[in-house]
C-alpha cells in the first residue's frame, strides 16, 4: 500500500508542476517546467550523494577502522542480495544515520559517532537494515525526484511573482498565462507541493521500517533503536541542513515542533507501534 501511495503522490506532484507551468506561461510554460524539472533531476541523480556526504564531513571507513559496523553492513547486504555499500562515519554526537546514492551499485550508509555509542549491536542492526531497505527500494532516487519537482514548483512560483511585479501578461488565446491562475499557483502551488513531498517521505519511512525489521530478523531491534534515537534527538543538537532532514532515520531537527502535515517523518509512536505489531 505504501508503494502504491508513493506512485500516486509522485503523479500528483508532477501534475502540480505541469499546472504551475501552464499557469505562468500556458503551453510554453508547461514545456519549460518539464524540461527544467528533468534537468534538475539529472543533476540530483548523479551528484546529490557526494554533496550530502561532503556537507556533513562524512569520512569513509574500512573494516579495520570500524569492524562491528562494517560487519553488520556487509552481513545484512548479503542477506538482502545487494552490493555492499560504502560505509561512512559522521563526527557528530547526535545518534542518527542516513543512506544515499543513486542506485544500489553506487550507495553509501553513513552513521554518526553518537549512534555507535548509544545503540546495542542488535539495535544497530535494525538501523542498518532500515537504511539498506531505503537503498534496495531506491528511496533515495524517489525522494530526490520529489524534492526536485517541489523545488521546481517553488521556483516557478517565484517567477510568477516577478512577472506580476513587472506587469507581464500572457495572451490566453495564444496559449499564454492566465493572471488569475498564476496568482492562485503562486500561493497554493508551493504549499501543495510541500505537503505531497512530505507525504512521500513519510510513506517511504514506513516501508523502510518494515524492510529493515525483516532484514535484522527482529522488529524489536529497530523499535528499541527508534526509542533511543528519538529521545536523543530532543536532547543532543545536530548541525543539520533542513533540506536534508528527510534523509535521516529520525528527524535531526524534530525539536522544532513542525505540524504533522509538513513533517518529513511519521510520528515515532506510530512507527514503533507498527514494528511491534509485526510477527516474523
Amino acid at each position: 500500500m505504501n508503494s502504491i501511495k508513493t506512485m500516486f503522490l509522485l503523479v500528483l506532484l508532477t501534475l502540480i508542476l505541469v499546472w504551475a507551468g501552464a499557469a505562468i506561461g500556458g503551453k510554453h510554460g508547461m514545456t519549460i517546467a518539464l524540461i527544467f524539472a528533468l534537468g534538475m533531476n539529472f543533476f540530483a541523480y548523479w551528484f546529490s550523494d557526494k554533496i550530502v556526504l561532503a556537507m556533513y564531513g562524512a569520512k569513509g571507513v574500512t573494516e579495520a577502522e570500524a569492524p562491528e559496523l562494517y560487519g553488520i553492513v556487509r552481513r545484512l547486504s548479503q542477506k538482502a542480495g545487494m552490493p555492499m555499500p560504502k560505509v561512512y562515519i559522521i563526527d557528530q554526537e547526535q545518534p542518527n544515520a542516513f543512506a544515499t546514492g543513486r542506485n544500489p551499485d553506487h550507495a553509501a550508509v553513513a552513521v554518526t559517532r553518537g549512534i555507535i555509542r548509544i545503540l546495542s549491536s542488535e539495535e544497530l542492526q535494525g538501523v542498518i537494515g532500515h537504511e539498506l531497505s531505503h537503498i534496495k527500494h531506491r528511496d533515495i532516487l524517489i525522494s530526490t525526484i520529489a524534492a526536485t519537482i517541489a523545488g521546481a514548483i517553488s521556483y516557478l512560483a517565484q517567477m510568477a511573482q516577478w512577472a506580476m511585479i513587472f506587469g507581464h501578461r500572457g495572451d490566453d488565446d495564444e496559449g499564454g498565462s492566465n493572471p488569475v491562475a498564476a496568482l492562485v499557483m503562486m500561493i497554493v502551488g508551493p504549499i501543495a507541493a510541500l505537503i505531497v513531498q512530505m507525504a512521500i517521505s513519510r510513506s517511504r519511512e514506513y516501508l523502510a521500517d518494515e524492510g529493515g525489521a525483516r532484514l535484522a530478523g527482529n522488529p524489536r531491534y529497530l523499535s528499541g533503536a527508534l526509542r533511543k534515537l528519538h529521545w536523543a534527538s530532543q536532547k543532543i543538537p545536530m548541525d543539520a541542513n533542513p533540506a536534508t532532514s528527510h534523509m535521516f532515520i529520525v528527524n535531526p531537527l524534530s525539536g522544532g515542533g513542525l505540524l504533522k502535515l509538513f513533517s518529513t517523518h511519521p510520528p515515532i509512536e506510530e512507527r514503533i507501534a507498527r514494528l511491534e505489531s509485526m510477527s516474523l
